[in-house]
């Protein structure tokens, strides 16, 4: 059977998903107090996000193997390891540190935050 895309419907969709993202989607869990570790025996990998708006999501799956997540399901998501990498390739940065002070001082640490503006 072809795979199909199934259109996940939410108030608000998390500002970190993104069309790549692979869907996971977990049942079974209390209705007092969530979800929690026991309950990953019960989470399914549904597919990756083909396309998506502020309020809902549309997932590639196959059927056959996977079936539609029931309702009050809990929806997860991972971002694909090959295309959000920790470290930048192709890109440098310069730093030029000066003590404008006449007294002596001691540089303890240096720190970034680097994230890609384009691609």
């Amino acid at each position: 059977m072809p795979n199909q895309i199934v259109t996940l419907t939410f108030n608000a969709v998390n500002v970190s998903a993104q069309v790549g993202d692979i869907v996971y989607y977990t049942t079974g869990g209390s209705s007092v107090g969530g979800f929690d570790n026991a309950d990953l025996v019960n989470t399914v990998k549904l597919g990756p996000i083909v396309s998506m708006t502020p309020t809902t999501i549309d997932v590639e799956h196959d059927p056959s193997v996977v079936p539609v997540p029931p309702n009050n399901s809990y929806i997860s998501f991972v971002k694909d390891p090959t295309v959000n990498t920790s470290s930048l390739v192709g890109y440098y940065a310069s730093v030029n540190f000066v003590n404008d002070s006449t007294d002596k001082i001691e540089l303890f640490a240096v720190g970034s935050e680097v994230s890609e503006s384009s691609k």
